[in-house]
């Protein structure tokens, strides 16, 4: 079928089903998805996996293996996984190479079946096992793995497709006797993708949607997500996805990387990760580019340090609960996450006897125990980050309120952490810790306008943002001073939670490319478009009609 599809002629127009919304599981005590979630931990965390390579649709098995743990559990192995060398990584590329001619030239009905039906494989029969490999192999608890691993990766899937039918549906107006129409071609080369932990949504995105627009893909995720990306790749292969298109290859980022970007096809790079990490690539990218057959598209969704401010019109109840819900679930482990909150001096009180005393019933444990409302941070290198960073707090002017402590025995756990300091220039007001630290700056409530603009300047990132407030003229004036300090901006809600199709995802700065996850904005960047022109009746002389009358001509 992989040959002969390029023979198929579409009849008519074809409208793909509308894209909704998954709806999300509350796994009530005693309801059927509870107990089915409840089996699938069992089952899996009773097997130990192989973990292959998947280059051009086969398993490869190099030797040089790498454990997949439970980060709640380190001593529980689920699975190894085989780890690529430079020749791993160039059968890869040269698969992905290879495979494009053929599916870049897919009618787009049938590339858009594939991700349609992943959809609803995962909505199906695959949702328990995908959502309990993100619990077991990245400590989230069922609600986060639900919101995660199923609604927003069908989501992704689903809207994608109906995001490329606008798309294809833009087209030129066409002058009298002419007819004007974009192709819409794929990138010409590959496709690298670097995959982050903390969303098994975004790693089955980052590499379908450059395949879903044509591309192929070599696919890098993260080393702390092995588990689940070897479970979307058999998805993936369920749902019809040809040999080629997309290569699963495990193993030094920097060293998978390197080759990538060295190599004269790559097309595009689609990323989530760290700042530092995104600016490395940009920066081998632009060393590299006289050596490329095209500019390279970069696409990157990096950092955040993202912001709260509350006025004094908030409700306290509400702000409290969206600090606590967007600094902690997940264990602070998301790009949105709430990191610094700058309350007026008239709520503080309040807001801080509330915090605190919510803070101390949150359960912090094995995500098979539904009662913990927080598992564990994902390795033993970001515990031990998370616990120098409370030893600086408490050698500084800085007052940790709750938390400020980790047990690394069983799991890698750190307590939700409530800190107050009253300078800006703080690392706990800049630095991006990634972990369930909150920071809050109390002001006086007539500095609110200035607090605005330290709130813009405050730190290099712009991702989400929040402002609560009963005013309608101070949030009117919190959006436009704060334009650009936030890609995701909130208003009375937490910063974190954007929904496929509803709050397409991105920030600018330190931040990212803003390309936007869950838009046609994304899909965009992975398209290359040809305008063609065809003349019904072409003329048959090149003189113009001003030419007549010769040089003296009235």
């Amino acid at each position: 079928m992989f040959q002969d599809i390029n023979s198929v002629v579409e009849s008519s127009y074809a409208r793909p089903p509308l894209a909704r919304n998954e709806l999300v599981r509350d796994y009530a005590p005693n309801s059927p998805e509870r107990l089915a979630i409840k089996a699938a931990l069992k089952q899996l965390s009773s097997q130990r996996l192989e973990l292959p390579l998947i280059i051009n649709g086969a398993e490869r098995r190099t030797g040089r293996l790498e454990t997949a743990v439970m980060p709640h559990r380190h001593n529980h192995v689920l699975g190894e996984a085989h780890l690529a060398s430079e020749a791993e990584v160039k059968a890869a590329i040269d698969a992905a190479k290879s495979a494009w001619s053929s599916w870049s030239s897919w009618p787009w009905t049938e590339r858009a079946a594939i991700f349609l039906k992943a959809a609803e494989l995962v909505s199906g029969p695959w949702r328990d096992r995908l959502n309990a490999a993100t619990m077991l192999g990245q400590s989230k608890t069922v609600h986060q793995a639900e919101i995660d691993s199923a609604a927003e990766l069908i989501d992704f899937w689903r809207f994608n497709v109906e995001f490329m039918t606008r798309l294809y549906e833009d087209q030129p107006i066409s002058a009298a006797g002419v007819w004007n129409r974009s192709d819409y071609r794929p990138l010409e080369g590959f496709v690298l993708a670097i995959t982050p932990f903390n969303f098994t949504a975004i790693a089955g995105n980052l590499p379908t949607a450059p395949a879903l627009m044509g591309n192929t893909v070599v696919w890098k995720p993260a080393a702390t997500a092995k588990y689940s990306a070897y479970m979307i790749m058999q998805i993936l292969h369920k749902a019809g996805l040809p040999d080629g298109v997309i290569n699963l290859v495990y193993g030094d980022g920097a060293q998978i990387a390197d080759i990538a970007l060295a190599d004269e096809g790559l097309a595009g790079v689609h990323f989530t990760g760290s700042t530092q990490v995104f600016n490395n690539i940009y920066h081998k990218v632009g060393s590299n580019i006289s050596q490329y057959r095209n500019y390279p598209r970069l696409v990157g969704e990096t950092g955040g340090k993202n912001f709260i401010l509350a006025h004094q019109s908030a409700d306290v109840h509400a702000l409290a609960t969206a600090i606590i819900r967007g600094g902690y679930e997940y264990q602070g482990q998301k790009c949105s996450a709430a990191s610094r909150i700058f309350v007026p001096e008239s709520l503080w009180p309040r807001l801080k006897t509330i915090l605190c005393d919510e803070i101390g019933t949150i359960k912090v444990g094995d995500i098979a125990d539904f009662g913990n409302f927080m598992g564990a941070v994902i390795d033993q290198k970001v515990w031990r980050k998370h616990m120098r960073v409370f030893e600086e707090a408490r050698s500084s002017k800085a007052q940790i309120l709750r938390g400020g402590e980790g047990d690394d025995k069983t799991g890698y756990f750190v307590a939700p952490t409530l800190i107050q300091t009253d300078d800006l220039q703080s690392q706990l007001l800049t630095e991006e810790f990634f972990g369930p630290i909150i920071t809050t700056y109390v002001y006086r409530d007539s500095d609110f306008e200035s607090t605005l603009e330290k709130i813009d300047r405050t730190g290099t990132y712009g991702l989400t943002g929040a402002i609560f407030s009963r005013d309608r003229q101070v949030i009117s004036r919190a959006l436009g001073q704060l334009r650009c300090a936030a890609g995701n901006f909130y208003i009375n809600d937490k910063p974190t939670g954007a929904i496929v199709g509803q709050q397409p995802f991105g920030g600018a700065r330190s931040s990212g490319t803003n390309d936007k996850a869950g838009s046609m904005w994304n899909l965009i960047r992975w398209t290359s478009p040809r305008s063609i022109k065809e003349a019904f009746v072409p003329p048959q002389d090149y003189r113009y009609p001003f030419l007549s009358g010769g040089s003296a001509g009235a």
